[in-house]
């Protein structure tokens, strides 16, 4: 049997090799910088003659060549082009006109060209942060609820939210990696997958502790490790090919989505991974390292031998 438990300390190992390298660079470099979606710019409403119209991913590429990074493209009905960019100087603003127009060879309309402000601002990203709190309460009680019947039913639901947490620092550490080497922002998208990832984490460590639960009934008489290790295995299947089809998907999406697409769903494919690994290697690893309080042993020096 695959002794997943037995290298516990392995696994929480390679979660630190993740998450460490971009909670150093977020205390050396600094926050990623925000999008247009937090700090406004500018808004720009362009309509094509039908069938002139070019792909988001094709305009993106234009607004770079006029030194503009980061632009939004979004298609509004058959013909219209929405592009949301950081504020414009005059001479940046000519050269993507001008760039467009040769798209269009002069079948260009525009229909606004304006300052906006931030579509997202701070009470958002607050409320943002209180719902994600009153989530990690309510998981808490739920599976200490559900799992009442089992000793100790409140690390059950630490032992999630821990799990939970940690999808969340591999997101933000790689999101500083990105946003540091390929000057990826955080934008409204970001926060829509970072979300995403944390309702979705939960779900599999929560069948992960459902098996441990139903084989405390049938195989009580099993070491608390081998047991939970003995779930594990069985579950491994079931939790790996049900993420590897959302992963296969999300991966899809990433190579035939487009541009505008790349940071969103690489994000989120990340986050689901990661998700997979901590409800299998790291979520009830840690219900075992609890029950066997092997925190009073970390620090405690080896006897010499003489």
């Amino acid at each position: 049997m695959i002794d997943i438990v037995g290298r516990r300390y392995l696994y929480f190992l390679i979660s630190a090799v993740v998450i460490l390298p971009g909670l150093i660079g977020l205390l050396v470099w600094g926050p990623p910088e925000a999008a247009i979606d937090f700090t406004g710019g500018n808004l720009l409403e362009v309509r094509f003659e039908p069938g002139m119209r070019p792909q988001p991913a094709a305009v993106v590429t234009l607004a770079e060549d006029a030194g503009i990074s980061e632009a939004l493209v979004q298609t509004a009905g058959d013909t219209d082009l929405v592009l949301r960019t950081k504020p414009l100087a005059a001479d940046q603003r000519a050269a993507l006109l001008s760039l467009l127009e040769e798209t269009a060879d002069g079948g260009l309309t525009i229909l606004r060209d304006e300052q906006v402000g931030p579509s997202i601002g701070a009470e958002v990203g607050q409320r943002a942060v209180g719902a994600v709190a009153l989530a990690v309460l309510g998981i808490l009680a739920y599976i200490t609820y559900a799992f009442r019947g089992v000793a100790h039913a409140v690390r059950y639901g630490v032992a999630a939210i821990l799990a939970m947490l940690h999808d969340v620092a591999v997101v933000i550490s790689i999101q500083v990696l990105l946003a540091h080497f390929l000057g990826w922002e955080v934008d409204s998208l970001f926060l829509t997958a970072l979300l995403t990832v944390i309702g979705f984490s939960v779900h599999d460590s929560i069948v992960v502790f459902d098996r441990i639960r139903e084989n405390q009934k049938t195989l009580r008489r099993l070491p608390y490790d081998v047991l939970v290790n003995h779930s594990i295995v069985q579950t491994l299947g079931r939790s790996i090919n049900t993420q590897l089809t959302v992963a296969l998907v999300l991966l899809s999406l990433l190579l035939f989505g487009g541009v505008t697409m790349q940071h969103f769903v690489t994000i989120l494919l990340i986050g689901v991974l990661s998700g997979t690994y901590s409800s299998i290697f790291n979520a009830a690893p840690i219900l075992v390292v609890w029950e066997n309080r092997e925190w009073k042993t970390w620090f405690r020096r080896r006897p010499s031998r003489a």
